[in-house]
């Protein structure tokens, strides 16, 4: 299958290439990040992208059910590939193109199919393209499952809700009663039950329900949001630990800003529901321990860097969730700094980031494909926002 770029969404990159270069417009930052992606991490003419740039030797692919281990990944692993879907549905929110939405159904989503697992019930994305048999995490199937509500919010075309509701029947046979409750982490795997696979679960319920209006989905929503907080909040530092380990109730201490993204989001939303202020209040009370944490001042601001940039691009979800209830433009302000910086002080000469918004990464390492759509991600829901 040939790539798939259209013309104007080409011709409209060259347009705003001037405007990119001063800093100036978060859409246009993201337009330009897309283009980068597409040049730099095809494969082949396929629809695939390379988990890195550059594309040198092919890494060993790891976590395969099945071994291999001397199979190579030439294509980047679902993690990173969703990534796109992200930054493309949320380029599609901020500017409505007819293109951009074609762009997502010939090039997007065929390349995400050769994910797409049929040998097991139920049917999932699997970590790597089919080639092999590979672990299946529920993580991984959720964000992309938030993905298609969300371009069914966008659009009303029902197809992309039953493929988001398709991924909900695999999620929720991740779930049952062992700590009473919960999603693993892994299907393969079942030693933990995580934040990550557990707090954007309550995202993805609560927007099912609002894309629906099945209160099913409420309900589930409600529940894992209270379970996580149950098993999973640390109160002395008023952030979200990463999991609970099932056989022996053992917590990881290790807190990512994702994790507690999800959270605020859920809760935010859960206020926007049931406008019960108990859930503004733990929204509000769990963005300013992230923004005490993962927001440091730099070069005479405040810079938005938690070590790893699609973590970043979750919590901004929550950020941003936050922001339309109760308009305190703190964070968001913030983030807003944070994006023009980066784009000016982060990015190597390929015009790629590295770890840090910041600064650029030191040395020639490879450039992640998930930090690239992340950052395009984050500057296409900036420029969706309403302020």
């Amino acid at each position: 299958m040939r790539k798939i770029t259209s013309l104007a969404i080409i011709m409209a990159s060259v347009a705003i290439l001037a405007a990119c270069r001063s800093g100036q417009g978060h859409l246009e930052r993201a337009e330009q990040m897309r283009s980068t992606i597409y040049e730099l991490y095809d494969v082949d003419q396929t629809a695939l992208l390379s988990e890195n740039y550059p594309q040198d030797a092919p890494d060993q692919v790891t976590y395969l059910a099945n071994g291999l281990p001397d199979f190579k990944n030439q294509y980047s692993f679902l993690w990173p590939y969703s990534g796109t879907l992200s930054m493309m549905t949320a380029l599609y929110e901020a500017n409505g193109l007819p293109e951009c939405l074609q762009f997502i159904d010939n090039q997007v989503l065929p390349g995400l199919e050769s994910y797409f697992d049929k040998s097991r019930e139920p049917h999932a994305y699997s970590s790597y393209i089919t080639v092999a048999t590979s672990d299946r995490f529920y993580d991984d199937n959720i964000w992309l499952a938030i993905d298609f509500v969300d371009l069914y919010t966008l659009t009303g075309q029902k197809c992309y809700l039953e493929k988001a509701e398709q991924i909900w029947k695999f999620v929720m046979s991740g779930h049952d009663d062992k700590l009473n409750g919960g999603i693993y982490w892994c299907e393969q795997k079942k030693e933990s039950k995580n934040t990550c696979s557990n707090a954007p679960a309550a995202v993805c319920a609560l927007k099912l329900f609002e894309a629906t209006g099945e209160r099913e989905y409420l309900s589930i929503g409600s529940n894992l949001y209270r379970w996580v907080v149950s098993w999973l909040y640390d109160q002395n530092e008023g952030l979200f630990s990463d999991n609970i380990r099932v056989e022996d109730y053992k917590i990881s201490p290790a807190k990512y800003s994702y994790n507690t993204g999800q959270m605020i989001q859920a809760a935010a939303m859960l206020y926007r529901i049931s406008n019960q202020s108990h859930y503004l209040e733990q929204a509000q009370s769990c963005a300013e321990y992230a923004y005490q944490k993962w927001f440091k001042e730099y070069d005479g601001g405040v810079v938005m860097e938690s070590g790893d940039v699609w973590f970043d691009a979750v919590l901004l979800r929550g950020l941003i969730e936050l922001y339309e209830v109760d308009g305190n433009s703190k964070y968001i302000d913030a983030v807003d700094h944070t994006l023009r910086y980066a784009w000016e002080h982060g990015r190597d000469e390929n015009g790629l980031f590295g770890k840090f918004l910041s600064h650029q990464q030191e040395g020639k390492p490879k450039r992640w494909l998930l930090t690239q759509a992340a950052y395009a991600e984050m500057s296409a829901r900036m420029a969706s926002l309403k302020r």
